[in-house]
């Protein structure tokens, strides 16, 4: 009776577990269920179209085209002819099991690609003979197109997803395309879109019979989104033409918003190079880091160098909030400024201004450097605590967004660097003053920064003291963004009232300083020329190169249009080259065209070749080195 009874009670228990069982998986997790777990179900997705991105004005940056992949399932691969296989698709024997066994390793259950974007006419060749070749399907994809060369660092490229990343993701499987770099990367989620997913049964030979119940588990594709970003393609295309045999980087941001506008670094390269079968071999001669030109490399985000001269506003700006300097205070210069009593602690300056009283605006728009090593040494002294007012002196530096990222919307970067007092505490085990550091006063010594740092600068001290954070994208499926870091005021730690003074110096410097031989008729322009120097190790040895060319600037002066940056590298003074082009820039943007009157300038800027320059950066071989060939 007993046995019967435990009898009784397992079968009872049983048959809960069961119904249990069975009550959770079709009532309790119906609604989530997915049925990719099902062995007798198969999987297939429906790739939706990519957003296409436009310019501000709607000209079209990325496009798509149609790709065919050749895929496969390894574990429904048949016996086949390799040799015939491998000569449809044009590969090697040896090419075929490589790709075939990197298929194997990722899942042999699941279609992964074998070979990506078949031309069209070996798609049509093929299709017709795929059906003798079980395990393998053509695969339609979404590829992207640039119709213009133009902006390579801005829109990126995409790319194959790579084993570890399908394994980890929810989302993406091994051969799909997610953007790699600009703005492909920095906003793939709304490029994308989302994946059709279609769900069929299998029979026990694994063939597939039918839709899985009716199609319920099935999903329309969903188009990515489009993107309008604040780009002007035609300016971004004229400093590409413009710094066409330099090296460097412009950035040209509107105030008023912090939208960025052009975004340049050369050299850079055709978009298009890094699409389809070509990408890889291209990319490999792209990045490669022997490849001194490196046109991957963003010199506008990510090149950090000594902002030279455009740096003294910075410190004007701190001297009149700090109280130490005021608009009347003034300097002599005695051909520079000495700050030691020893041989060599001299900083030579090129004002020609000499043993005359020199006022901050005459400073500016003369470029002179014992001005401003007098200022700098009063902000860091203070209080007769060195430490101290370094600290004081970087804070409002960083209030401009120096020293750091900015936050803008775009994948890579340079925070470049501003040194605070601890950094000399440290190194001169806390016995040090101004003197030490007094390159500081000019933007050389241990400051860095990136041409967008400077164009943002430059923005701020056109807004009279705030900016915003630069950005690129400007409206999402036609909708303008709602993202308060870009539309939330950053305020600076001076006050207003001491920039028009510096303003004012700036529209001198091209009224009759060092920017006036590229003044720009009918648009008033305020900017600082600059120079940085440049050092480089070759062949094992520091060799001084020629310096780099500087200039800021932002127009017109009242109600500012555009603010720009422009460094190039080994340009020599900022007004052989980088004001020229600054000029041309601006007179592009406001007026739509370059007038007959500054042709000439045009002309020159577009003839100017600085590869000699960059050739002495190239080590000599054994051979030139044994032959004393310079």
């Amino acid at each position: 009776m007993q046995k019967s009874l435990l009898l009784y009670t397992l079968i009872t228990l049983v048959g809960l577990v069961f119904i249990g069982r069975l009550f959770q998986l079709q009532i309790v997790r119906g609604e989530s269920y997915d049925p990719i777990h099902n062995s007798a179900v198969e999987k297939k997705f429906d790739y939706p179209e990519r957003g296409y991105v436009y310019d501000r004005n709607g000209k079209l940056l990325i496009a798509n085209q149609l790709s065919y992949d050749v895929m496969v399932q390894p574990n429904k691969v048949k016996p086949l002819d390799t040799l015939e296989f491998c000569k449809l698709l044009k590969i090697t024997k040896e090419d075929f099991y490589k790709r075939f066994n990197r298929s194997v390793n990722f899942a042999s259950y699941k279609p992964s690609v074998f070979l990506k974007q078949l031309a069209k006419e070996d798609f049509a060749f093929l299709q017709e003979k795929l059906h003798k070749y079980k395990g393998f399907f053509i695969q339609k994809r979404i590829i992207r197109d640039y119709p213009f060369k133009s902006a390579a660092n801005v829109v990126g490229y995409i790319s194959e997803v790579n084993n570890q990343l399908a394994k980890s993701s929810m989302y993406y499987e091994q051969g799909e395309l997610i953007g790699k770099a600009g703005v492909e990367k920095q906003y793939e989620l709304f490029l994308r879109g989302r994946k059709g997913k279609k769900y069929y049964r299998k029979n026990k030979l694994n063939n597939i019979v039918g839709s899985f119940k009716n199609g319920a588990y099935d999903t329309l594709p969903e188009n990515g989104k489009d993107l309008t970003l604040t780009l002007d393609l035609d300016l971004q295309q004229y400093g590409e033409k413009l710094m066409k045999n330099k090296r460097g980087g412009i950035v040209a941001i509107e105030p008023a918003t912090g939208e960025i506008l052009a975004l340049v670094t050369a050299p850079s390269y055709d978009p298009n190079m890094m699409v389809g079968r070509k990408r890889s071999p291209n990319s490999v001669i792209l990045m490669d880091p022997n490849n001194l030109e490196k046109p991957t490399y963003d010199r506008g985000l990510k090149a950090s160098y000594p902002p030279g001269s455009p740096f003294k506003m910075m410190n004007a700006l701190i001297g009149l909030q700090e109280g130490v300097i005021n608009e009347s205070t003034t300097f002599k210069c005695f051909n520079g400024y000495r700050y030691g009593s020893r041989k060599g602690e001299f900083m030579g300056c090129h004002c020609n201004i000499y043993n005359r009283p020199i006022s901050l605006k005459t400073a500016i728009a003369k470029s002179c450097n014992s001005y401003f090593s007098n200022t700098y040494k009063r902000i860091v002294e203070k209080d007769n605590k060195p430490s101290e007012g370094l600290d004081s002196w970087a804070n409002h530096v960083k209030s401009f967004g120096l020293g750091n990222y900015l936050g803008y919307d775009l994948p890579q970067g340079s925070p470049g660097f501003i040194p605070v007092g601890k950094y000399y505490d440290n190194a001169y085990r806390y016995s040090w003053n101004a003197s030490t550091n007094i390159s500081n006063a000019i933007g050389q010594g241990e400051v860095q920064t990136t041409p967008i740092q400077l164009a943002n600068f430059t923005a701020a001290i056109a807004n009279r003291g705030y900016f915003y954070t630069p950005h690129i994208l400007k409206k999402v499926n036609n909708q303008p963004i709602d993202n308060p870091n870009f539309t939330k005021k950053k305020v600076t730690s001076i006050n207003k009232e001491y920039f028009d003074p510096v303003v004012e110096a700036m529209h001198e410097v091209f009224k009759t300083g060092t920017g006036s031989g590229v003044k720009v008729k009918g648009i008033d322009i305020c900017g600082k020329t600059g120079t940085s120097e440049n050092y480089a190790v070759v062949d094992g040895k520091r060799i001084k190169l020629e310096d780099h060319s500087i200039l800021v600037a932002f127009a017109p002066k009242d109600n500012p249009k555009i603010a720009i940056a422009i460094f190039v590298e080994n340009g020599g003074y900022g007004s052989r080259i980088a004001a020229p082009i600054t000029s041309l820039m601006i007179e592009k943007y406001l007026n739509g065209k370059i007038s007959e009157a500054t042709k000439y300038r045009e002309t020159n800027m577009l003839n100017i070749s600085l590869k000699s320059e960059y050739d002495k950066l190239i080590p000599k071989t054994e051979e030139e080195i044994a032959s004393g060939t310079k």
